[in-house]
């Protein structure tokens, strides 16, 4: 009888053992974090509206997250800060910032905006889904549109 309470002592603690690294991988990352460009100040008062130039401007903030050429020569730099609470929980945006360089017809900068959450609608830049057009399938559908079709 003396091996029974050590039986149950040992599975009571691979129990209690199989619980404890079962529940450590929900913990995860907590805090917050950047994605995207982050604006350093001094590298942005380098660039100089009507003397900085389009090759001058790639060397001090990097290559642009985005460009544009409608109604005028543009780079953005965009960035996030992000809020991340447990590992099974979604990120959170907490800010968004676009730096946008205007560029003059000569390739020099015509002037420097930055934008924030105040200033527009936040969107994703990356959609996990793509939308199509039309309806969903419906598998009866389906089957008795085949058995009724005649060609």
């Amino acid at each position: 009888m003396r091996t029974a309470p050590k039986v149950h002592r040992r599975a009571t603690l691979a129990l209690a053992l199989t619980a404890a690294l079962t529940l450590s991988g929900c913990l995860g990352y907590e805090g917050d974090f950047a994605r995207g460009y982050q604006v350093d100040e001094d590298t942005l008062s380098q660039v100089k509206v009507g003397a900085t130039t389009k090759p001058e401007a790639l060397a001090l903030l990097g290559t642009p997250s985005t460009t544009s050429t409608v109604g005028g020569d543009a780079w953005y730099y965009i960035g996030q800060k992000m809020q991340h609470t447990l590992s099974f929980m979604p990120v959170t945006m907490t800010d968004q910032h676009v730096l946008a360089v205007y560029f003059d017809k000569s390739g020099k900068v015509d002037r420097i905006a930055n934008y924030g959450m105040k200033d527009g609608k936040v969107f994703d830049f990356v959609s996990r889904t793509t939308p199509t057009g039309g309806s969903e399938p419906d598998f009866l559908k389906n089957i008795m549109g085949g058995l009724f079709k005649f060609s």
